[in-house]
């Protein structure tokens, strides 16, 4: 196993239903702060909010200097860092008001598919909620009142999220196509040597 391995992680938006999971691969040497671009991508978040990585005590995210301890610095730590905590499965919390929280479990570790660009969609169930929807309380409220005409909200609540939102139709070519932009992005690029003059 080397940074260069691939990992497949299985994330699962914990306290919602319905289910809401994705599987990705991405390699073992990813940086944090990728990783989490990675799974915004994946499960269709806006990043419009903070976020952590927590295996064990060790938490990392977006280091404040103006709040003493915190969050280790994600762009200083790898996956691999988060495994070497001695872990197999660890949290991401995403948007600390709604509480967004996901578990991910590493299902598996394997050298990279010749000719694959990694990070890459597996296999994506449930639709993401919306942001800022109030967190997995008020997320169950927003699908109990978009269903019912007679709910207090519904009026309210199906303008504010603009179009008919089902919670099980999960569009995986767009947010497969979104990840692959990203490892087009991250790609290495060979260095291009200039041609010497004669």
């Amino acid at each position: 196993m080397t940074a260069d391995s691939i990992a497949r992680l299985k994330i699962t938006l914990d306290n919602v239903k319905p289910t809401v999971l994705r599987r990705i691969e991405v390699p073992l040497g990813i940086p944090l702060d990728r990783l989490h671009l990675v799974i915004q991508v994946a499960m269709g978040w806006t990043d419009s909010h903070l976020y952590e990585i927590r295996a064990g005590d060790v938490g990392w995210g977006i280091p404040d200097p103006d709040w003493g301890g915190g969050s280790l610095d994600a762009r200083k730590a790898r996956l691999v860092d988060v495994q070497d905590v001695g872990v197999k499965t660890f949290k991401y919390l995403y948007d600390f008001g709604d509480g967004w929280q996901h578990t991910i479990k590493i299902e598996h570790i394997a050298d990279a598919t010749p000719g694959a660009a990694y990070p890459r969609l597996i296999d994506a169930t449930g639709r993401c909620p919306p942001e800022d929807v109030g967190g997995p309380w008020g997320y169950a409220e927003f699908l109990e009142a978009i269903t019912d005409p007679k709910h207090l909200r519904h009026a309210e609540l199906t303008e504010w999220v603009g179009d008919a939102f089902d919670p099980d139709a999960v569009d995986t070519v767009r947010h497969a196509n979104a990840l692959a932009a990203l490892a087009k992005q991250w790609s290495r690029k060979l260095p291009v040597t200039p041609k010497r003059a004669n």
